[in-house]
């Protein structure tokens, strides 16, 4: 796993959130519900937000063939919740690459990621990790602020 603070900040303009009853796993509790923003999918930008977020797409991951970006947002939750390990494609290379996985941290809060091997990354705001796509990791809400929000890249470096 690599990771990487950005001590200037990375600026990001409002988004529309789109609500999804679950978070990522269909069978999971009906209760938890997160907001997310997909920008880009299915080869091609699916948000008109695309545009704006580009350069910090690009200074954050660089030169790559872009798979997802897609921005998750939980609300404040009374007690930390876990929500289900998982990977996000299951793949690691290809013939074009390797396939990884960013996580950018939006916003400080005591939320975290968690990887099965029991690392543990806290929400700091503008870190940067980055990890093979195949590798289960899960998110947690947070009860310190309003909202944990990260973005999620996948791509082929």
């Amino acid at each position: 796993m690599i990771g990487k603070d950005y001590p200037h900040g990375l600026e990001a303009p409002p988004l529309p959130w789109f609500y999804n009853d679950t978070i990522d796993n269909p069978e999971e509790e009906r209760s938890k519900f997160q907001f997310t923003h997909t920008f880009f999918d299915d080869e091609k930008p699916k948000s008109s937000a695309f545009q704006e977020f580009a350069p910090m797409f690009k200074k954050i991951v660089g030169v790559c063939q872009l798979i997802r970006i897609k921005a998750n947002l939980l609300t404040r939750t009374p007690t930390i919740v876990q929500n289900t390990f998982h990977t996000d494609f299951g793949v690691v290379n290809n013939e074009k690459g390797n396939v990884l996985t960013s996580i950018f941290y939006i916003n400080a809060n005591n939320g975290h990621t968690l990887f099965e091997d029991g690392t543990k990354v806290e929400s700091v705001a503008n870190r940067l990790i980055t990890f093979p796509t195949d590798v289960s990791h899960t998110g947690t809400s947070c009860t310190d602020e309003k909202i944990r929000v990260v973005i999620n890249f996948n791509y082929i470096l």
